[in-house]
């Protein structure tokens, strides 16, 4: 998944990235709102991280202008205060969680991934489609109950097809949750990288789930749940 997170201090700002970019994201981080709201402009993101006490504009008028802006990507908001009405305001200017700072990354990481399960319309931590299953804590896929042996890329692709199942997605999406930088992506990369994920799901049980839409992308055709 593509992140936007949204600190100023520095250090942190680059824990939180590494951190994240181990788990198989793509992080898009930023010291200020002004920054942030131009990403957001530029760039699909499927979730932000945002830090309440930013220099300039706050981080509750980030918020309200994002969601001004129509965007609906779940917003994660780290603060160091910790009464509740800092938090009830927090909230209602269109955050879906909190984390209280100083916090384990364990309990960010396990609140961002109930934050994007929920956004897709999945309640559990794993995304079933006939013989396929995902196991969104390991990152691990499995045909009939075993281990597909995918690569990080791989896995990626056929996680973020999942997420958005019957829904086409362009190539320029789905290189955006592979590189984080503009240099790096070229779309003949993703048409290899979907070509050898169907030959393995096809070798493993016969299934054929990813339809390619002629000039505008991938779509995962079956339901999933």
């Amino acid at each position: 998944m593509k992140l936007l997170v949204v600190e100023d201090e520095a250090l942190l700002r680059h824990h939180l990235s590494t951190r994240l970019g181990e788990q198989g994201h793509v992080v898009d981080a930023v010291p200020n709102a002004e920054e942030a709201l131009y990403r957001a402009r530029e760039y699909h993101h499927d979730l932000a991280v945002v830090d309440l006490g930013l220099p300039g504009m706050s981080g509750l008028d980030l918020i309200r202008q994002l969601r001004s802006q129509g965007c609906d990507f779940p917003i994660l908001i780290l603060t160091a205060r910790g009464n509740w009405q800092d938090k009830v305001e927090g909230l209602a200017a269109g955050a879906d969680d909190y984390v209280v700072k100083p916090f384990q990354f364990e309990e960010l990481e396990a609140r961002l991934n109930a934050l994007l399960r929920r956004s897709a319309g999945f309640t559990q931590s794993t995304i079933e489609a006939g013989p396929l299953s995902l196991d969104l804590n390991r990152k691990q896929a499995l045909m009939d109950g075993q281990p597909m042996a995918l690569t990080a890329y791989e896995y990626r692709i056929l996680e973020y097809l999942m997420r958005h199942q019957q829904q086409v997605v362009a190539k320029d999406r789905l290189m955006e949750q592979l590189y984080p930088d503009d240099g790096e992506r070229d779309p003949n990369v993703i048409e290899v990288l979907v070509g050898r994920l169907r030959r393995k799901l096809e070798a493993a049980s016969g299934f054929r789930p990813i339809d390619t839409v002629r000039g505008q992308g991938y779509l995962f055709t079956e339901r999933c749940r």
